[in-house]
C-alpha cells in the first residue's frame, strides 16, 4: 500500500447529509483519514476505480441507485474496503438484503446519534488496518514459502495503490478496448 491514509468514502444524495457527516468526521477524527463525499453513486464509483479506500457508506434511498446495488458494484470495484449504510429505513428486509449482498460491516440509522457514529467508524477503521496488516502478513508468508511469483506480488501491490489497474478490458475480436 502506498503511505496515504486510507480514506473514507461517504456517498447520499443529500448534500446536506454528506456536509454533516463530513463536518462530524473532521471534528472527531481530525488526524484520520481523508474524507470524500459524493452525491452521485455513479460518481463515487468512478473515483473508487482511481483510488483506495477503507471505508464507505452509503444511504440506502438514492435516486441514482439504491445503496445495496451501489455497494455491490462498489465491492467488484474494491472487496477490501468494509462496506456500512446508513440510512432512515430501518426495515428488517432492507437489512437483510444488504447484509447478504454485500457483506455489510454495519447497519446505521438516521438520523444518527453523533458518538455512536464516530465509535462505529472508527472501529470500523482500525478494523480495517487489522485485516490490512493480516493481509500483508499473509502476502509475505506465501512469498516465503515460494508460492507467489514477484510479478504476482507486484500486480498486488500495484491493485492497492490503483485500484483496476491490472484488469484489462478486452473485446470479442481479442482487441484491448480503452476507457474514455
Amino acid at each position: 500500500m502506498n503511505n496515504r491514509p486510507p480514506r473514507i468514502l461517504l456517498v447520499d444524495d443529500e448534500p446536506a447529509v454528506l456536509s454533516a457527516l463530513a463536518r462530524l468526521l473532521h471534528r472527531q477524527l481530525p488526524a484520520g483519514p481523508e474524507v470524500e463525499t459524493f452525491t452521485s453513486p455513479r460518481a463515487a464509483l468512478a473515483r473508487a476505480w482511481e483510488v483506495p479506500f477503507a471505508l464507505v457508506v452509503s444511504d440506502y434511498r438514492m435516486a441514482e441507485m439504491d445503496g445495496i446495488a451501489f455497494l455491490k458494484e462498489f465491492a467488484e470495484i474494491q472487496p477490501h474496503a468494509l462496506r456500512l449504510m446508513l440510512s432512515g429505513a430501518a426495515d428488517f428486509d432492507v437489512l437483510v438484503s444488504a447484509v447478504n449482498a454485500v457483506g455489510l460491516h454495519r447497519y446505521l440509522i438516521k438520523p444518527w446519534d453523533d458518538e455512536e457514529v464516530c465509535s462505529v467508524l472508527q472501529g470500523a477503521y482500525a478494523e480495517f488496518g487489522r485485516q490490512e496488516a493480516d493481509r500483508q502478513l499473509a502476502l509475505e508468508r506465501q512469498r516465503q514459502l515460494g508460492q507467489l511469483s514477484p510479478e504476482e506480488i507486484e500486480r498486488r501491490r500495484l491493485e492497492a495503490e490503483e485500484p483496476g489497474i491490472t484488469r484489462v478490458n478486452w473485446g470479442p475480436d481479442g482487441a484491448i478496448h480503452l476507457d474514455d
